[in-house]
């Protein structure tokens, strides 16, 4: 850092990750797209943001770790419907987004926005619209599939990533299903 009395930061974001087999079914899926226009996201980094933190002091990661533990989760795990293509021209993104949001998600993002509040933010909260990112960069209208998007984004866990020179790190996680509530 040119300012050397700043504090090291990271730029953090929580997210559900994406299972492995999921990301190469995804990644298969939008190469069919045959797509000519932006940067695709690299496979091994597809997620669905949860809430994106931005710059962080490195001092304040581990009591956002504390507070994210202290997050009311569902209680069981998340599917999410990714069954919707589109382009988000501000953003300049093409996403698998959902339709429509379980309501458990949308209470898990609103539980972690409540617990996230004492760190501030960068950004003016925005909507949440669970999304998974495709392309940046893209500026062409909605592609067309020869087979529509139907996904289902399945987490049992959600993560605080680190996001680094285009790569995702995961730093902490935490179950979507307490210890205590898996019953006998």
């Amino acid at each position: 850092m040119s300012d050397e009395t700043r504090e090291p930061v990271k730029r953090l974001f929580f997210a559900l990750g994406c299972p492995p087999e999921q990301r190469k079914a995804i990644g298969q899926w939008r190469s069919a797209l045959e797509l000519r226009s932006g940067r695709p996201v690299p496979v091994e980094n597809f997620h669905l943001t949860l809430l994106f933190l931005g710059a962080v002091n490195v001092a304040q990661i581990a009591q956002i770790c504390a507070a994210a533990a202290e997050v009311r989760v569902p209680g069981v795990a998340l599917s999410v419907l990714l069954d919707r293509l589109d382009v988000w021209r501000r953003a300049g993104a093409l996403v698998l987004a959902a339709e429509q949001a379980p309501a458990q998600l949308l209470r898990l993002v609103y539980a972690l926005e409540q617990a996230m509040l004492p760190f501030g933010s960068e950004d003016a909260p925005k909507e949440f619209r669970p999304h998974l990112t495709l392309m940046r960069d893209y500026r062409e209208p909605v592609p067309e599939s020869a087979t529509p998007p139907e996904f289902y984004l399945r987490a049992d866990r959600f993560v605080l990533f680190e996001s680094h020179k285009g790569r995702y790190r995961a730093l902490a996680e935490w179950p979507l299903v307490p210890a205590q509530e898996e019953r006998r």
